[in-house]
């Protein structure tokens, strides 16, 4: 994603970035453009409160496998070509940084 990414992240599971995305909902996030934006999980689905349609576990698991298969190519929302793609690239991008931080 635009940089190398530490090997803890590129090993998880969908599964397990379903748990780290159920763990802050509710928190601010922001798209590349800047826009705020919070969500929350209901099962498998995702609601944030800038879009009407819900976005799927399934649809994270996706571009999590895009992610692994080449992230130097995954450089901002566009490129990773799921429905939602500028939460998931801001929530995937945050997500990634905390980890690697932590």
């Amino acid at each position: 994603m635009g940089r190398q990414l530490d090997g803890a992240i590129l090993s998880l599971s969908g599964d397990e970035l379903w748990e780290l995305l159920e763990q802050h909902q509710g928190e601010a996030f922001y798209t590349a453009k800047g826009l705020p934006f919070t969500y929350e999980i209901r099962g498998g689905e995702m609601f944030v409160d800038r879009r009407s349609k819900s976005i799927t576990k399934a649809t994270f698991q996706r571009a999590l496998e895009r992610v692994k298969e080449n992230p130097e190519k995954v450089t901002g929302p566009k490129s990773l070509n799921v429905f939602g793609a500028p939460y998931v690239f801001a929530l995937l991008w945050k997500l990634f940084e905390d980890v690697t931080a932590g």
